[in-house]
């Protein structure tokens, strides 16, 4: 099944995730860093959008990006497929730099944006690639850090502003915000509803029904119903319908639980639906549809089994 197209509308908060090919290094020297934020300020000016927050790793980079007119494709292309041009020439190699396309998770203003902000801040203290926040150089925390004089990148105002409309306020209060080690997860920053939106119930529910029409899969659609999933994981996992809705709380159970509502919120399905179905509440589900990494073979599987059912019977 080939991916879900990307809801992009202007105004739209994304977390992008761009990675070298095979986990390969994409900066190999102070003059490789530089290069790829030249080219990111180049195309910022071409093209405008909001840059919120960045983190340039060895073999990754993380952007906040706030969409304005341009679509992000376009944007992001440009500048991978520049960066590769001059990476290939500089070391003679070919081929593809980056893994794939990247990825794009729209995210609730609202809910993430400070904890995003933090979350790409520590990256190179998560890694271990820099002991303390002012000793890493290819981030955007300088331009938060410093009182005045730094004209780059990072749009700041909306950030500092949620801290304070007085310039000196918000800063010391950022400051204390990110001085504060704890925030976002890894789990809970890559954990998504529908494979690429990151929010509570009831944003996801406006942006599916606002945006859906060129964001959703169409072709899927609730072309299985709650029934023929459930029929699925049972048939896959040996749990019936009887035990997910039971008030059990085992690791396999759970399991079930978590890949039903994910096959059901890729068929369509709302969460209250989901919860109707499963006779659980709708906030617990909203939990379950959020899906993280792990949890994309077993999808995968389940999707494969339901369309291969389906053929066999057409």
């Amino acid at each position: 099944m080939a991916r879900k197209p990307r809801i992009e509308f202007q105004g739209g908060l994304y977390h992008i995730i761009t990675r070298g090919n095979q986990r390969q290094k994409i900066f190999k020297s102070v003059t490789d860093y530089r290069k790829y934020l030249e080219l990111l300020e180049r195309y910022k000016d071409r093209y405008p959008f909001f840059l919120y927050a960045y983190v340039l790793m060895t073999n990754h980079v993380h952007l906040l990006i706030e969409m304005r007119d341009t679509p992000l494709s376009k944007i992001l292309q440009g500048i991978d497929q520049s960066y590769t041009m001059y990476f290939n020439r500089k070391y003679g190699t070919v081929g593809h730099l980056f893994q794939g396309r990247y990825k794009a998770i729209l995210c609730d203003r609202d809910a993430y944006l400070l904890s995003l902000v933090k979350y790409i801040r520590y990256n190179p203290m998560r890694t271990k690639t820099a002991k303390s926040l002012g000793m890493y150089p290819w981030s955007s925390h300088r331009a938060y850090w410093v009182r005045k004089g730094f004209k780059g990148l990072v749009d700041t105002d909306f950030v500092l502003g949620v801290f304070s409309t007085r310039k000196g306020v918000a800063r010391r209060r950022y400051r204390a915000f990110i001085a504060n080690e704890e925030g976002l997860k890894r789990e809970e920053v890559y954990s998504t509803v529908d494979q690429r939106i990151q929010g509570g119930e009831e944003f996801v529910e406006r942006v599916l029904a606002q945006y859906g029409g060129e964001g959703a899969d169409k072709g899927r659609g609730k072309v299985y119903s709650l029934s023929q999933i459930g029929s699925a994981v049972e048939k896959l996992y040996g749990l019936s319908a009887r035990e997910l809705r039971s008030s059990a709380k085992t690791r396999e159970i759970s399991f079930g639980r978590k890949v039903f509502s994910l096959m059901a919120s890729e068929c369509g399905y709302r969460c209250n639906e989901v919860a109707a179905y499963l006779k659980k509440d709708p906030s617990g589900i909203t939990v379950h549809a959020r899906v993280g990494e792990e949890l994309s073979m077993p999808i995968k599987e389940l999707r494969e089994y339901l369309d291969q059912i389906s053929t066999t019977q057409a």
